[in-house]
C-alpha cells in the first residue's frame, strides 16, 4: 500500500511542485523506486503557497522480501502537495457520480466523521474536495496514532496548513491527541505552543520522549489549556509556570494554570517536590490521576488539599507509600470529593477510610481493592456516613464479611456496582442481604467467592438488570 501511494504521489507529481517525504521509522529499508522526488530539507515543504499534508497509516505490519530488507507495506509517509489541478476540458461530456451532487454542507457533515489521516486523504480527490477537506470547521481537533508515525513532523506540516489564513496563528486547533506516538518529542509539543493560543485539551499518553520542557511551554502559551493527558510519561515529573521545578511562586504575575483535568498515570518519576509544585500553580483541578506514581508519599497529599479544594475526582491506585495520614489529609476536601480511588495501597486501615467517610458524605465511588486493613467495622461505618455510594470496589480484602455487606444493604439502598473479588469470608447470608436492601444494583462480582448458587439465583431474582460474575459452576 505505501508502495502504491509513492507511485500516486509520483505521478500527480510531474510539472507541479509535489514533495514527498518519508517519516517512517525504517527509511533505511524502503525500496529505491518510493525515494524518488524526495525532498531533503523541511523547509523547502514549507514554502509551497497551499500544501496539503496526506498522512498515511499503514495497518499491515513490515513484511520481509527475499533479499532480507522489509518492504514499505507498514511504513507511515506523509505526502504533502499542492491542491489537485483542474483537468483540462474533455470532448466527452463529464461523467457525474452521485456523490458529486451532494451539497457541500452534506459533505461537510461526512467529513467531521473522518480521522485526521483520512481528511487529509479526501483533501487530494479533486479541487472541490481540497477546499472541503480544510474547512476550519472541520480542524478543531488532531487525532494521531501509530508507533510508526513522525509526529512532530506530522503536526508542524498540519499546523503550518491550518495557519495559512491567520500567519503563525491557528485560532480554530482546540483538541490535540497524539497518544501512543511514540516518536513524538517535545519537539513537536513546541509546535503546538507556538501556534495553537486557543487549545483546550492535549493528550500524549506513551510517549515517553515528551519532558518537562515542552509541558511547560504547552501550559504558559496555551491559557486555555483545561485536559492534560501525560500518562506514561516518564520524563514528565512537574506541571508548573516557572522552568525550575523548586520554585513555587509564580513568574509570571499571579497567573495560575487552568487545568481542571490531569491524568499522570505511570509519571513514576513523580516526587512529592513535584505534586506541591503541582498544587499551587494548578487550584483549579477537579480530576487528579495518579496511579502508580509509586514515589508519592502522605506528605505531598497535604498540600494537594491545602491548594486544590475542587478536586472532585482523585486516584492514588498502587501509590504503596500513602497511608491513613494522606487520607486524613484527603478528608480536609470534604464534601466535594466525589471518586476516589486507593486501590493496592497496603498501608491504608479502616483508620484513614472512617476520616473519608466522615468529612465525605457525599462520595460516589471508592475503589479499595487490595487494602488488606479493610474489615467490616470500616465498611460498615463508610456505608452509613455515605449513604449515595453507587460503587464500591471491596476485592482482596480477607476481613471483608456478610456482616458489612448487610449494613451496606441497609444503608446504600442506591448501591449500582459492587466487587467482592477474591473476599474469602464470604457466605449466602450477606448475598441475600444485598439482593433484598439493593434493588437497583447492576453489577455484581463475586468470582474467587465460595458463595452458595442459592444466593446468587435471589439475587438474579430481585436485581433483574444485575450482571453476576462468578466462578460457581452451579450457577447458571
Amino acid at each position: 500500500m505505501g508502495a502504491n501511494n509513492g507511485k500516486q504521489c509520483e505521478s500527480e507529481g510531474k510539472g507541479s511542485s509535489s514533495i514527498s517525504s518519508d517519516v517512517s521509522s525504517s527509511t533505511e529499508h524502503t525500496a529505491s523506486k518510493s525515494h524518488k522526488n524526495v525532498a531533503t530539507s523541511e523547509d523547502s515543504d514549507l514554502s509551497m503557497r497551499t500544501p496539503s499534508p496526506a498522512l498515511i497509516l499503514n495497518p499491515n505490519p513490515p513484511q520481509t522480501v527475499p533479499n532480507g530488507r522489509e518492504s514499505s507495506l507498514g511504513e507511515t509517509v506523509a505526502l504533502i502537495h499542492p491542491p489537485p489541478s483542474t483537468r483540462s476540458k474533455s470532448t466527452k461530456p463529464p461523467h457525474t457520480s452521485l456523490i458529486d451532487v451532494l451539497p457541500d454542507t452534506i459533505l461537510l457533515h461526512v467529513f467531521s466523521y473522518l480521522s485526521t489521516p483520512h481528511l487529509c486523504c479526501c483533501a487530494r480527490v479533486c479541487r472541490r474536495w481540497y477546499n472541503l477537506s480544510w474547512d476550519p470547521r472541520l480542524w478543531s481537533t488532531i487525532r494521531l496514532n501509530g508507533e510508526l508515525l513522525n509526529a512532530d513532523r506530522a503536526l508542524k506540516v498540519l499546523t503550518h496548513r491550518l495557519c495559512q489564513d491567520t500567519p503563525n496563528v491557528c485560532l480554530t486547533l482546540e483538541t490535540v491527541v497524539a497518544s501512543g506516538c511514540r516518536r513524538l518529542s517535545d519537539r513537536g509539543l513546541r509546535v503546538i505552543a507556538r501556534c495553537c493560543p486557543e487549545l483546550r485539551c492535549l493528550e500524549v499518553s506513551g510517549c515517553y520522549n515528551v519532558s518537562n520542557d515542552a509541558v511547560f511551554d504547552v501550559v504558559s502559551k496555551c491559557p486555555n489549556l483545561e485536559h492534560l493527558d501525560v500518562s506514561g510519561c516518564p520524563k514528565v515529573t512537574c506541571i508548573s509556570l516557572t522552568e525550575e521545578e523548586s520554585v513555587q511562586h509564580t513568574p509570571l504575575h499571579g497567573q495560575q494554570i487552568g487545568l481542571r483535568y490531569l491524568n499522570m498515570t505511570d509519571c513514576v518519576s513523580l516526587e512529592d517536590k513535584g505534586l506541591k509544585t503541582i498544587a499551587f500553580h494548578c487550584p483549579r483541578l477537579t480530576h487528579l490521576y495518579l496511579r502508580r506514581c509509586i514515589r508519592l508519599t502522605d506528605e505531598s497529599l497535604r498540600q494537594l488539599a491545602l491548594h486544590c479544594t475542587a478536586l472532585r475526582e482523585l486516584s492514588l491506585s498502587d501509590c504503596h507509600l500513602v497511608g491513613d495520614f494522606g487520607l486524613r489529609e484527603v478528608a480536609r476536601l470534604e464534601g466535594r470529593l466525589r471518586y476516589l480511588s486507593v486501590a493496592h495501597c497496603m498501608r491504608i486501615t479502616d483508620v484513614g477510610l472512617r476520616y473519608v467517610a466522615r468529612y465525605c458524605p457525599r462520595l460516589r465511588y471508592l475503589n479499595a481493592r487490595g487494602c488488606e486493613g479493610l474489615t467490616d467495622q470500616g465498611l460498615s461505618y463508610l456505608a452509613r456516613n455515605c449513604p449515595r455510594l453507587r460503587s464500591i470496589d471491596a476485592g482482596r480484602c480477607p476481613l471483608v464479611s456478610d456482616a458489612g455487606l448487610e449494613v451496606l444493604a441497609s444503608c446504600c439502598k442506591t448501591l449500582r456496582r459492587l466487587s467482592l473479588r477474591g473476599c474469602e469470608s464470604l457466605t449466602g447470608r450477606g448475598l441475600m442481604a444485598l439482593a433484598e436492601g439493593c434493588p437497583e444494583l447492576q453489577l455484581l462480582n463475586v468470582q474467587e467467592c465460595d458463595v452458595p448458587p442459592e444466593a446468587l439465583r435471589l439475587v438474579r431474582q430481585h436485581c433483574r438488570r444485575c450482571v453476576i460474575e462468578h466462578t460457581i459452576p452451579a450457577f447458571y
